[in-house]
């Protein structure tokens, strides 16, 4: 459904994009994670025809988005970061007025209309003016007005950014009812890794310009090698032993007074590792998580600014292996 190919974007001497190249399948959930600044916006500005590569090209549904670019943004539907329906008219109101800019047909605009607000659950709150929705509902409504058209890609910028986590949850149930019903690709920015695990059927890891991970979330999450284990002792680490002889045992890194280690089957085997062990304080156990992949390949956090190089030494161990 979008095709990638070596995509620059330039501001002077500063590169937001970096030769990007990947592609996105037909009705799938593909999010692009990141930290602020690594170039997502940029690139969905780009594939809505809002931005001008510098370099490179994509193809959005069978449209180029230099060529084409008329043709682009009729196929595809945009929900931004920032709030855009009008606090003063009702949610009807803001979708009627979409639906005339679209062009979309009088005797089809009234059933269009009806579908959507069903489709986010809007159907008993379409005559209450926006000023008087919640986040939540503010956001559904600005994904049915997205769809009135029926795109074949739409894009999610950040769906469920300030929202408490029952909206949060809310919005994810809609998000995958949108796929199934509407048929539709969704390109979706996220901070949240939860949201990414459970809503993508793709990630691609973006920083400073470059995807550094693109993989299914189980497939990354496999990466880490195993479930995680972490052993803190009273006396600091010197009372612990060699764990890395267990053949069940991936990695091992050692802190001041505590190891964490990288395994397989820890239900199976956690009994055979902390056998004769002294001065153990605690154990912690965790399944990985899609931000514990984040964290090995760059060594900091969504938030931070990483250095590139190793994080793509990393992944390139990690690729081979």
């Amino acid at each position: 459904m979008i095709i990638i190919e070596n995509l620059v974007k330039k501001y002077g001497d500063f590169y937001a994009l970096k030769g990007l190249s990947f592609e996105v399948n037909e009705n799938e959930i593909f999010g692009l994670l990141g930290p602020n600044g690594a170039g997502k916006t940029t690139l969905i500005h780009i594939l809505a025809t809002l931005l001008k590569p510098t370099e490179g090209g994509a193809i959005v549904n069978g449209f180029d988005v230099l060529h084409d670019a008329t043709k682009v943004r009729g196929s595809i539907g945009v929900v931004f970061q920032a709030p855009s329906s009008h606090d003063m008219l009702r949610g009807y109101e803001n979708l009627k007025v979409h639906a005339l800019l679209y062009g979309i047909p009088r005797k089809l605009r009234e059933k269009r209309i009806s579908e959507v607000l069903k489709l986010v659950g809007l159907e008993e709150r379409k005559n209450d003016q926006v000023k008087k929705y919640s986040g939540g509902m503010r956001r559904r409504l600005e994904i049915a007005r997205g769809l009135l058209h029926h795109p074949r890609v739409f894009f999610l910028d950040e769906p469920t950014l300030g929202l408490d986590p029952q909206s949060r949850d809310t919005m994810w149930t809609y998000i995958k009812k949108i796929v199934r019903e509407e048929k539709v690709t969704i390109i979706l920015t996220t901070h949240y890794m939860e949201e990414a695990d459970m809503l993508c059927d793709r990630i691609g890891f973006i920083s400073n310009g470059k995807i550094i991970a693109l993989d299914s979330p189980s497939r990354l999450k496999q990466g880490i090698g195993g479930d995680i284990v972490k052993i803190t002792f009273v006396n600091g680490i010197h009372s612990a032993k060699d764990f890395t002889h267990f053949e069940f045992v991936h990695r091992v890194e050692q802190n001041e007074n505590s190891v964490i280690i990288y395994m397989d089957e820890v239900n199976s085997n956690l009994h055979r590792l902390i056998k004769d062990l002294e001065d153990v304080q605690s154990i912690e156990y965790k399944k990985p998580t899609l931000n514990d992949v984040f964290l090995k390949f760059s060594g900091d956090s969504l938030s931070g600014d990483n250095p590139e190089g190793g994080f793509m030494q990393r992944y390139a161990e990690y690729k081979r292996s």
